[in-house]
């Protein structure tokens, strides 16, 4: 078979296509590029601007309002024992490449999963390549970012944008159809417009399976710290790989705990944020 039909030259039609974009957008990658490190920075800075007392402080508070009475309990322990460790500030710069991601992904895949649920086409143009991205190895990823972004904590922003964005897609556009469809009829026979209806019938409605949506992102982002500490992003993600490849269990197990708490106290959280505005 292979003697019949040549191999297809796949590998350099998408080497050239990503070396034409490089050569025709740079000047757009690097105002992607400025945009993501500033938000990074910016979120960083005010995590490390605050003492840590008080941060831990104001989470807790948070964690309380927003949840029960033992996550507040939970994250007033697990981000003192982090502290205790020695991981606080990459801790908080972790948290800051987090939120950036989660950002951009709600950014984009709120208004995706809108457009998706209120037209069809668009839909079936954007549910195959959701399924791309979410089947393809988190490792591809890397290649085309570092290759436009250069090594740092953009291409790791970049690659877990990608990686977290279509859950907010998928179950955005899965809350809003979900409405029940005599709720739209009496906003149509109400006279309401198409963003009347939106704002006032399906988001308010569709806001749990939304916020559902938007927790599974933040997780996805939070898994992908490790990986996008192999092209030079800091954080948590670094402490884990040097140990890996300095073979450290106990430094890796101390780094590795650090994330297991930041998971929790966000999924925590956003979950109960969702429950809350039902």
């Amino acid at each position: 078979m292979a003697n019949l039909f040549p191999k297809m030259p796949l590998d350099t039609w998408i080497e050239g296509m990503v070396s034409f974009l490089d050569d025709h957008l740079g000047g757009f990658f690097d105002l992607i590029s400025a945009l993501i490190t500033g938000w990074v920075d910016l979120f960083a800075y005010i995590f490390m601007i605050i003492p840590d007392w008080a941060l831990i402080l104001g989470l807790t508070l948070l964690a309380w309002n927003f949840s029960k009475k033992s996550v507040a309990l939970f994250t007033l322990a697990g981000l003192f024992l982090v502290n205790n460790l020695g991981y606080w500030d990459n801790t908080m710069l972790t948290l800051a490449l987090v939120l950036t991601a989660a950002m951009i992904s709600i950014f984009i895949g709120v208004p995706t999963g809108i457009l998706c649920a209120r037209k069809d086409t668009v839909r079936d143009i954007v549910m195959p390549a959701l399924d791309f991205m979410q089947t393809m190895p988190a490792f591809v990823y890397l290649i085309p970012a570092i290759f436009f972004f250069g090594l740092g904590k953009v291409p790791g922003v970049i690659a877990s944008v990608i990686f977290a964005m279509p859950p907010t897609i998928r179950l955005t556009n899965l809350g809003i159809r979900q409405v029940p469809c005599e709720l739209v009829e009496a906003a149509d026979a109400f006279g309401s417009t198409p963003t009347q209806k939106l704002l006032k019938v399906q988001l308010p409605l569709a806001k749990p399976t939304i916020m559902a949506g938007i927790n599974q992102c933040i997780m996805l982002a939070l898994s992908m710290v490790v990986i996008a500490s192999m092209i030079g992003a800091k954080g948590l993600g670094a402490d884990v790989y040097r140990a890996v490849t300095q073979i450290k269990i106990g430094a890796g197990f101390e780094a590795g705990l650090a994330i297991v708490i930041l998971a929790i106290i966000l999924d925590r959280m956003t979950q109960n944020i969702g429950r809350k505005q039902v």
